[in-house]
């Protein structure tokens, strides 16, 4: 793409409409000088754009545009694009999978075609999301009969049946039949002929408890035989959306729960409906090494997306405070402004700090000026990308956990950073140290 940069043009004259053209004519390039046409298509589209629009296409086309246009953000506008209720539009793109898709059709043939969108057999269908809560009182509180179920730190499948063809998908909808067979195998002998589950999967040590979650994750790329039989997997299924030819994703979770007991017996999460003792199922997660629990109320539909307070995930709050060890450059809304924080935890022995992550995640407008002020008056050194500083600022992270890593030099990193705030009253000798970061690691 790079090379098929020129001499940009002095005026804007492009349209969306003309990107679109070309790029659809690319995609349908194919066969005998393919590669040269789709090249001279691009280049003379690239010689019509001006030094910013070619900037702008050039990261578009290779994936890396941040510009901030969230998918929540996309359903509301194709919603008002289209004179169609916001909430048809996110019930299309749950069951389609594919904004792109619902919005061809939105605009097409209006609400008429997306309700013509249902749950199919064999496509997965867009995961339900939980949003944190401060405290387990807070997530009950307001809830008459709460299902309360173990929070596992382990990766999210949906499984579909059909007959005996199964099909095993993760949260990004990517098909992983052919890496978990073994859950194939259970789910076809399951006392149904047609079922799609949601839940989790992990590998477990040999006493029962769930190994690291990038253990689990390495399964789905795995080919090695003996690693295969090393860590089994093990479902874990918490909804049921269809069973023996009915759709249930519009019944109450309580009616879900129930068709998911009947079909998934041994291989439901543990967890109960309005259980005496929310508190004792949360500590007997945690002991079981699990992250917490989950809080849902029993009268919610299933739908895609986080869906207020539907569902809840209630876990141990985790912070540290670890050294600023240098910034990058931001992308999209962020240019201009220092943003990825590299940060490190102390070395007891008295050396540098010892990078444990990055994050840009909780920075705040002011923070990201503040920091792009601030940050090259402690500058030791930069290139192009990078700004590194000084070990002077410590900064309170909020974090999910740890976990082995080859990437950093203390083998150890960081699940899921976020800035809570920076901490002036503390210098870098009162940050955490590497072995404070070890102690998270689960197991």
């Amino acid at each position: 793409m790079r090379d098929l940069l020129g001499r940009p043009a002095d005026t804007a004259t492009l349209s969306v409409t003309d990107v679109d053209a070309v790029l659809g004519e690319v995609a349908a390039t194919t066969g005998s000088g393919s590669a040269s046409r789709r090249s001279e298509l691009l280049s003379d589209l690239l010689s019509r754009a001006t030094a910013g629009e070619q900037d702008f296409l050039l990261r578009l086309l290779t994936g890396e545009l941040r510009q901030g246009a969230l998918e929540g953000v996309m359903i509301e506008a194709i919603a008002s694009a289209t004179d169609v209720p916001a909430d048809l539009v996110r019930r299309a793109v749950m069951f389609s999978g594919d904004l792109a898709t619902t919005a061809a059709a939105a605009a097409a043939g209006g609400q008429e075609a997306l309700l013509a969108f249902g749950l199919e057999l064999g496509r997965p269908v867009r995961p339900m999301l939980a949003s944190p809560a401060d405290s387990l009182d807070q997530a009950v509180d307001g809830i008459a009969e709460p299902i309360v179920e173990y929070k596992m730190d382990g990766a999210r499948i949906q499984v579909h049946r059909d007959g005996d063809e199964v099909h095993v998908y993760t949260r990004t909808l990517r098909e992983i039949t052919r890496h978990a067979a073994e859950l194939a195998d259970l789910v076809r002998g399951l006392p149904c002929t047609s079922v799609v589950l949601d839940g989790e999967t992990l590998a477990l040590t040999d006493d029962g408890r769930p190994r690291p979650f990038q253990e689990t994750m390495a399964r789905f790329g795995s080919t090695r035989e003996e690693q295969v039989r090393a860590l089994l997997l093990r479902p874990y299924f918490f909804d049921c959306l269809h069973l023996d030819g009915t759709d249930l994703l519009d019944v109450p979770l309580r009616s879900r729960r129930e068709a998911l007991h009947r079909v998934a017996g041994e291989h439901v999460i543990p967890g109960e409906m309005a259980p005496a003792d929310a508190a004792a199922l949360l500590e007997s997660s945690l002991d079981a090494g699990h992250e917490g629990v989950m809080v849902k109320d029993p009268d919610t539909p299933y739908a895609a997306g986080r869906r207020g307070r539907a569902w809840l995930k209630v876990k141990p709050s985790h912070t540290l405070d670890l050294v600023v060890l240098a910034a990058e450059w931001g992308h999209g809304r962020r240019t201009g402004y220092l943003s990825n924080l590299h940060l490190g935890a102390r070395d007891p022995d008295g050396g540098e700090p010892i990078m444990v992550g990055k994050t840009f995640k909780g920075l705040t407008d002011e923070l990201l000026a503040w920091q792009t002020r601030r940050f090259p008056e402690l500058e030791r050194g930069s290139d192009d990308w990078t700004v590194h500083l000084r070990p002077e600022l410590v900064v309170e992270i909020e974090l999910d956990g740890a976990q082995t890593s080859t990437r950093y030099p203390g083998g150890v990193a960081l699940r899921f950073a976020r800035v809570v705030r920076y901490r002036p009253d503390k210098d870098p000798a009162e940050a955490d140290t590497i072995e404070d970061v070890r102690a998270m690691l689960r197991g």
